[in-house]
């Protein structure tokens, strides 16, 4: 007997993952050596944010990256997954803000910058290592040694560099622009953190009275409450309909102001009334149209979106009260000429839906065109490919369109922007490294107070967490890193970032393949949501159910792009799946007593033998080949089958006669294979399932000191047996076509019943097979022969035809002639009665009329299939009485 443990007749993971996953820590498996040269492969997780707790999202992308990180690393790459966190800037600064509020009564303001940040860092070491541990609770590989914080020292010199260098260049600039203001983050989005929503809203058509003139031009605005801000009425140049009011006076109602008509070809001639209020402080189109025509810009709203001095007596109110106090006012002074409902797409924060003010201010841009254009080369040239290529065409829709990114947060938490002002002369000077003194006149300086968007740090990952700007031997070694693993929400935000920082400043794209997934949706097709309280906890499934099963559900008809539906269901079925695993490799496990696994030479292997072994070789090839696409729910459902069906119901069950020998070659053969294939397989199911295969690998005789060194399984030539595998099929598909009759026939497992087989197959039906049909066929016995016309009684006999052989089985060897002829009697009597009923039920006038259709209908199906019930019996009773 070999010395390796058993397996617990439970499975129970909650008694092995976590002390699993301490011993592939403690023993170093996750973290590779530079040093090695083999090929890499190298990935960075998309930094989940500090503030986070892991959710079926993060488990996703997650599994999918830890699928392909083991999958490599058993392939021999030199791999790396590099873990860490980002520091959120809005919502870990609006969490602290909140806790403040709640706990203290406090502000930001009142404990100052430094001693917020304080509060800020106190809360980030206290909870920000949460997610961190949840993710090793999945069982991600990541190089905990490595693991980087987009706020950290290294990562924040990075930022530096790239800001000043882009600075220098002219990429980075500072400038008075329209930008999106989020009310309630009291901060600017840039274009990606802006969502849109349709919303109901109204046109209202306003006269603009012509000075010195009787008439008045008409405007129409969504956005009344900006017109304290407008400077000017735009009509088309070529628009015959309004072109005479070119160069005309307006009086702006309630306001008085004077403004006048100006010709812009932004106007489009028989769009609307022909007029268009231009309001540049308020509105992107307006501030270009403004900048063309040198107009002044008077922003009419506050920060927090309340009207200031510009709206005279409505200031102080919120821009929503404004709007009904003006409207209501243009009505009684007659200015209002109609209102016109109308739904309208209106940008909202990305991070807290309130609805986005585009108003001007000084903020730092960075230049885009200049950086966009070799990042959409390197796609369009498939440098960088994207996993559906479909995605391509949302990044150059993106990339094809982009403007300059605002990238200054009008928060304290983040990479401070790196600008210092002279108090003295005012001189502006960008330094990697903080600086005291003006350069210039020797005056004391004060640094920018605005922050970085968290995406600018996050653009850097692929490079700065393997040591950039210093040429470390990680950045040599893993840069550019192999794929990366997002979803298909962040293209904007994220993934065309990465692309063209690493194309600016390491010179090389940041990887070659950036797979998309999609995202978790509940049973119902609906997106998960704290409104619609369907969300489900990964953490309580792991509790429940262990990591394996809830990866095996993630990993179950994955599909790169598309959405998939996470229910009971599924995890149910991954639960069946482990626990299908563990007592077939229980059963393996107890009839085991070698301690080294050797496949032996193919003279000495039985026909099933060379069957397993060469359906194992074509699962290898088709699973290495789908995961090399990034099919991990086609690689996966190809091992489901063959665990489940080929080798847990088949050749487990062919081989059962052989393991119960003692001492026989025929015996040690069968151990040895049935352990080659058990292993190989577990080797497969281990980049899905970690867990449990390890812990069934550590039962079984092994070379290696863990599942997760070991090599992942290659085709081999030298396996295919490919008439052997061939005959096999015949065989099995013989048992399962007898198998399918006796159980339409209601025949009982321990009935017996003589097999006859036609077939000129002799290589599968014969004496050496018999054994086969005994034990899965309920065959008492087997003749084969080329034909069996004149022996067999057509009539005496249940004929069963496969695509390799015409099969006999003599009825009286399937039913008990009497019982069955008794059976069916009472059969018929039963369904002539119910007949009866039905008939004089549907026949009755009052229930035909007075009942539901449905039910009407219902009860004339029930009557047909009686009747057709009734016929199969009639039939079998004529049989059976020849």
């Amino acid at each position: 007997m070999n010395s390796y443990h058993e397996l617990p007749k439970v499975y129970s993971p909650s008694e092995f993952e976590d002390r699993i996953y301490k011993n592939w820590s403690e023993k170093g498996y996750f973290t590779p050596d530079v040093k090695n040269n083999a090929p890499h492969f190298s990935v960075v997780i998309p930094p989940p944010n500090v503030t986070g707790q892991l959710h079926m999202g993060h488990a996703l992308d997650e599994t999918l990256q830890d699928i392909l990180v083991r999958y490599k690393r058993m392939q021999g790459f030199n791999t790396l997954w590099i873990p860490g966190t980002d520091h959120a800037g809005i919502a870990t600064q609006i969490k602290v803000e909140e806790q403040l509020r709640v706990n203290e009564g406090l502000t930001r303001y009142d404990l100052g910058r430094e001693k917020f940040l304080e509060r800020v860092w106190d809360w980030k070491n206290k909870y920000g290592d949460r997610i961190i541990s949840q993710l090793k609770k999945l069982g991600a590989s990541c190089d905990w040694s490595r693991e980087r914080f987009t706020m950290d020292e290294g990562c924040s010199r990075a930022v530096r560099e790239v800001f000043v260098n882009l600075y220098d260049k002219g990429l980075i600039y500072r400038g008075y622009r329209i930008i999106n203001w989020c009310p309630r983050c009291l901060t600017a989005l840039s274009d990606a953190e802006v969502e849109y929503k349709d919303q109901p809203g109204n046109f209202w058509h306003i006269k603009y009275p012509i000075k010195g003139e009787d008439g008045y031009v008409e405007v129409a605005t969504t956005r009344p409450e900006t017109m304290f801000g407008d400077t000017a009425v735009a009509v088309n140049p070529d628009d015959e309909k309004t072109k005479h009011l070119i160069g005309k006076t307006l009086i702006l109602p309630i306001v008085g102001r004077e403004i006048p008509v100006i010709a812009d070809d932004y106007v489009e001639i028989g769009f609307g009334t022909g007029c268009v209020k231009i309001t540049p402080a308020h509105d992107p189109n307006d501030f270009l149209v403004g900048q063309r025509h040198d107009l002044e810009q008077i922003k009419v709203m506050n920060d927090d979106a309340t009207m200031n001095g510009y709206a005279g007596k409505y200031e102080g109110m919120d821009r929503y009260a404004c709007r009904k106090a003006l409207v209501a006012d243009l009505e009684a002074e007659g200015y209002l000429v109609k209102t016109e409902p109308h739904d309208h797409n209106v940008g909202v924060c990305y991070r807290c839906g309130t609805t986005v003010e585009p108003l001007t201010s000084d903020q730092w841009f960075v230049r885009m065109k200049p950086l966009a254009e070799p990042a959409i080369k390197a796609v369009e040239e498939s440098d960088i490919c994207f996993v559906p290529e479909r995605f391509s065409k949302n990044y150059f829709n993106w990339m094809n369109n982009i403007l300059d990114w605002c990238i200054s947060r009008q928060l304290w938490w983040g990479h401070r922007i790196p600008a210092f002002y002279c108090d003295d002369c005012g001189e502006m000077t960008v330094s990697k490294e903080d600086i005291t003194v003006c350069p210039k006149c020797g005056g004391k300086v004060h640094q920018d107070s605005d922050v970085l968007d968290t995406w600018f740090s996050s653009a850097l990952w692929p490079f700065s967490t393997l040591g950039w700007p210093d040429t470390t031997e990680d950045l040599k070694k893993y840069y550019p890193t192999s794929v990366l693993v997002t979803g298909y929400d962040i293209i904007t935000f994220w993934v065309s970032r990465m692309i063209f920082s690493g194309l600016e400043h390491m010179g090389e794209k940041p990887f070659s393949t950036v797979f998309i997934h999609g995202l978790v949706r509940d049973a119902q097709g609906r997106k998960m949501s704290k409104s619609l309280g369907n969300g489900i906890d990964p953490l309580e499934i792991i509790d429940k159910y262990g990591a394996d099963a809830l990866r095996y559900a993630l990993a179950t008809g994955n599909s790169p792009g598309n959405d998939m539906r996470f229910s009971d269901e599924k995890i149910e079925a991954a639960r069946n799946f482990a626990n299908k695993l563990w007592n077939a490799s229980r059963f393996v496990r107890m009839n085991l007593t070698i301690d080294e696994i050797k496949l032996p030479e193919a003279e000495k292997l039985a026909m099933e033998d060379k069957w397993i072994l060469d359906e194992f070789n074509k699962l290898v090839k088709n699973v290495t080949g789908a995961l090399d696409k990034f099919e991990v729910g086609v690689a996966l459902a190809a091992i489901y089958d063959f665990t489940w069906d080929i080798f847990c119901d088949w050749y487990i069950e062919l081989t059962k006669s052989r393991l119960s020998e003692k001492d026989t070659e025929a015996n040690n053969t069968a151990q040895n294979v049935i352990a080659y294939i058990l292993t190989g397989t577990l080797k497969l199911l281990h980049p899905f399932i970690p867990f449990i295969t390890e812990e069934i690998y550590q039962s079984l005789p092994h070379e290696d000191e863990s599942i997760m060194i070991s090599a992942y399984p290659e085709f081999d030539p030298s396996l295919s047996y490919e008439k052997d595998a061939e005959a096999m099929a015949k065989i099995i598909a013989a048992i399962k076509a007898i198998r399918a009759r006796r159980n339409e026939m209601n025949v009982v497992p321990s009935r017996k019943a003589k097999v006859y087989i036609a077939s000129k197959h002799t290589e599968c039906f014969n004496s050496a097979t018999e054994v086969f049909f005994k034990r899965l066929a309920s065959a008492s016995e087997l003749e084969v022969a080329d034909s069996f016309d004149g022996v067999i009684d057509a009539d005496s006999a249940i004929q069963i035809i496969t695509d390799s052989a015409t099969i006999f089985l003599p009825l009286s060897d399937l039913v008990d002639t009497e019982k069955e002829i008794a059976r069916l009697e009472a059969e018929h009597k039963k369904l002539l009665g119910e007949i009866e009923r039905l008939e004089k039920k549907l026949s009755n006038e009052g229930f035909v009329a007075k009942a539901p259709a449905a039910v009407v209908d219902a009860e004339k199906a029930k009557l047909e299939k009686y009747r057709e019930n009734l016929a199969g019996v009639l039939a079998a009773l004529e049989k059976i009485k020849k």
